[in-house]
């Protein structure tokens, strides 16, 4: 169950367990799978999610599943840090889209996955499974392994526990991630090849604030053995442009 158990929660609970009920793989839920996700009576459920809908945390869509509302996005982009940066990085990203027309994306750590705060592309853009707002592995992208290389110890330790291959070029050997993690902090880069899906291969530097590695920005094209050099300058220039203003009161 993705909310946990909920019997004895509170109601607030139990309504943030019905928002927990939402996923990468769980974007559309009728009331039954809300439910049961959440691990509450349906008749529960039916009452808070109703109120939910009013607030305009949930949804309603025409099939009659339920989807995150937009309210609940527009009060996550007023976390400070993140609301910050991200306004800080857009024209930054905008600059780098237009200079290389890659995929570009912006990302931080949440916990042992990378969260993306913003992501630009274009119609001749590689395909990629990131959207803004979703998570995915640490270990598998280029702006993940950045981030991964910078995390405190106890959370490369998580992740090198749990080396999951998405394609079959995926790193799934923590020997082999261990060494490429030294060798991002050692060139402040890292690079991926169809790691996280097929066709997609990706670039990344950190995004520092004075000494402190606050997020990865990185490009996905479909071969990095052309204008390599191209697009890890211009990934640079945007990096240190966003945490210079980024830094600034």
């Amino acid at each position: 169950m993705a909310g946990g158990s909920a019997s004895g929660a509170s109601v607030t609970q139990r309504a943030l367990a019905l928002v927990a009920a939402f996923d990468e793989d769980h974007r559309r839920l009728t009331l039954t799978e809300l439910a049961e996700r959440a691990d509450i009576p349906l008749s529960t459920a039916h009452r808070l999610v109703a109120e939910l809908v009013a607030w305009g945390a949930l949804a309603r869509s025409g099939d009659g599943a339920y989807v995150v509302g937009r309210r609940l996005w527009d009060v996550g982009l007023l976390a400070p840090v993140r609301a910050g940066l991200v306004e800080v990085a857009s024209p930054f990203l905008h600059d780098l889209f237009g200079a290389t027309r890659a995929t570009v994306h912006l990302a931080v750590r949440e916990g042992t996955e990378a969260l993306y705060l913003d992501r630009l592309r274009g119609h001749s853009s590689v395909p990629v499974v990131s959207t803004v707002g979703s998570r995915l592995p640490l270990h598998a992208t280029g702006v993940g392994k950045v981030l991964l290389a910078h995390a405190p110890r106890e959370v490369q330790r998580a992740v090198l526990a749990d080396l999951r291959g998405v394609t079959p070029y995926t790193v799934t050997q923590p020997g082999l991630l261990s060494r490429q993690l030294e060798a991002v902090r050692r060139e402040d880069l890292a690079t991926t090849r169809e790691e996280m899906s097929l066709g997609a291969c990706s670039l990344a530097v950190p995004v520092r604030r004075g000494e402190t590695v606050v997020a990865a920005l990185g490009v996905v094209v479909a071969d990095l053995r052309r204008d390599r050099t191209r697009l890890l300058s211009g990934l640079q220039v945007a990096a240190r442009g966003i945490g210079r203003s980024f830094t600034r009161p």
